[in-house]
């Protein structure tokens, strides 16, 4: 006879030691059903629990019932119920983030909190199988190398996600089997976010070629894991040899990296774990090497990496740094500290309105001149604001705006030639705006990253 849910529940946390009986463990309870059989579960198991539901005010009346159901659940098994209403949108709009990053960051940094608090030694999440085949494909598609291709870990400090073995259609059907409560989040079925498309457009489809499309998911997720572990180890030897650091300051020595390895890949895997240089910006670095472009530098969130004479200087980012770099035309993103910046150029019969909130910029794309620049912006800088006529300085309406000392220090200016065309995240130039002569668009999002 086949394990029942439970069986392989506990046989998996114990296996993996994800969390003894002795802990106390924060269940994440959104009201879904993956998190509602996860808390069935570790209170059939025996656990010591308590339940922690977030409720981000986006759907109106089905967010609060969300919260109303579980709150009635945690009191029917006699558990500790936290809860905790997020202004979400104000914070999208004072960010600038998606609202899955707002979202993100306002749970976890909770959690955390709530875990610090209350004595929790762990933090449950509901992820499971199909989540991280969904990973998989989102992280391909963005091009995050191996790493992202491991799906998601099945544990990360006090983070555990005790469901990664089962997948949705076996959580789903013990749901059903046991009259657990569940309620369906109706974004869920919107195909305007990347992971509903790839669960409700493309697996679907691959399931029909191969119905055990799942199950093979899982080994190649296991073996891509294997994968990343070797070179993780891989490349900590390699670092030995490579790297030497002074102070704060480490320098790759190329020429200490064995001929018959990868030279690039190494390179991306000695800058992306370490300092965390994205993967563009690290091709962008390979480039410059190959044309002995010494002195070029490249940026992280808060690292800078100078190419020097057949090695990579990593130092930390000097505050008089203004972090500039170059946008070619058609690039896909470029990074700002800790923000990305999405480039899109659309035809302007396919902009659905000329008004946009402030972390989203909308160009005239054939005023502007290309490369563009992207820096942190100078005192003298100054720009026409969108629906001005006259010149303003930046300082000005950063005061104007009463933003903090810190926030002045991480904002960045877009420019073209000389002109700042877009303070970003608060302001385009009212010169390079959308006009009825426009015809091609450079649409700009900034998200946090």
């Amino acid at each position: 006879m086949s394990p029942t849910l439970l069986d392989s529940f506990r046989s998996y946390i114990d296996r993996h030691e994800l969390v003894t009986h002795d802990d106390r463990i924060l269940l994440t309870v959104s009201g879904g059903v993956d998190s509602m059989v996860m808390l069935a579960l570790f209170a059939a198991a025996g656990y010591r629990v308590g339940v922690a539901h977030c409720n981000f005010q986006l759907r109106g009346a089905e967010s609060d019932e969300d919260e109303l159901l579980v709150e009635r659940e945690a009191a029917k098994y006699g558990v500790p119920f936290y809860n905790r209403r997020f202004e979400t949108a104000a914070e999208m709009e004072r960010t600038g983030e998606s609202m899955e990053m707002a979202a993100r960051r306002l749970r976890y940094a909770w959690f955390d909190a709530l875990s610090r608090e209350e004595g929790y030694t762990a933090v449950a999440v509901a992820h499971h199988a199909d989540d991280s085949i969904e990973t998989f494909f989102i992280n391909l598609l963005r091009g995050t190398g191996l790493r992202g291709l491991t799906g998601i870990s099945r544990q990360a400090g006090r983070i555990v996600r005790p469901l990664s073995f089962a997948s949705r259609k076996e959580i789903l059907e013990y749901a059903v089997a046991h009259r657990i409560p569940f309620r369906e989040d109706s974004s869920n079925r919107s195909t305007k976010y990347l992971r509903n498309k790839i669960r409700l457009g493309l697996i679907p489809r691959i399931r029909e070629i191969n119905p055990k499309f799942t199950g093979l998911m899982r080994r190649n997720l296991a073996r891509l894991t294997d994968a990343q572990l070797f070179i993780d180890r891989s490349i900590a030897r390699i670092r030995e040899e490579a790297v030497a650091s002074d102070g704060e300051i480490d320098t790759i020595r190329l020429d200490r990296i064995d001929p018959a390895f990868p030279q690039e890949f190494v390179i991306y895997e000695l800058l992306n774990s370490a300092y965390g240089f994205k993967g563009d910006v690290i091709d962008a670095l390979c480039r410059a090497l190959h044309r002995e472009a010494t002195g070029r530098r490249f940026y992280a969130r808060d690292r800078v990496a100078t190419v020097d004479r057949g090695t990579i200087v990593v130092a930390p980012i000097a505050p008089g740094d203004d972090c500039a770099t170059e946008v070619p035309l058609g690039a896909p993103r470029s990074y700002c500290g800790n923000a990305a910046l999405y480039y899109e150029y659309r035809d302007i019969d396919t902009i659905d309105a000329y008004g946009v909130p402030p972390h989203i910029a909308q160009l005239d794309a054939d005023r502007l001149r290309f490369p563009l620049t992207l820096r942190r912006w100078r005192e003298g800088d100054w720009f026409i604001p969108f629906g001005m006529t006259g010149r303003k300085k930046v300082s000005d309406l950063l005061i104007d705006a009463k933003v903090s000392g810190p926030e002045k220090q991480r904002q960045f200016v877009l420019l073209s030639g000389d002109d700042i065309v877009w303070l970003v995240g608060r302001r385009i130039d009212d010169r390079y705006r959308l006009t009825s002569e426009t015809e091609n668009v450079l649409r700009i999002t900034k998200e946090i990253v």
